[in-house]
């Protein structure tokens, strides 16, 4: 989870707007999510910024997916 000790970094960068967390709780729910993914490298969720920056390599998840499971917790992408 939280992957502290991964250090490959490589990957794309996708930010993304997140509507519907109440607490910094909810932050973390989301970067424990994500980085469960295979794919992910890394998920930094910000409550206060009301969004996600995500490290992912293309070649093993897609946007569409990581989007997909931030709404399988209830929260909504905002556009």
């Amino acid at each position: 989870m939280f992957n502290l000790f991964k250090k490959d970094k490589q990957g794309e960068l996708i930010t993304l707007k997140i509507d519907g967390m109440h607490c910094t709780s909810c932050s973390l729910s989301i970067d424990g999510e994500l980085e469960d993914l295979d794919g992910v490298i890394s998920a930094t969720t910000s409550y206060a910024k009301s969004e996600t920056k995500i490290n992912y390599d293309p070649k093993k998840v897609t946007t569409d997916k990581i989007k997909k499971t931030i709404e399988s917790l209830d929260y909504k992408i905002k556009i």
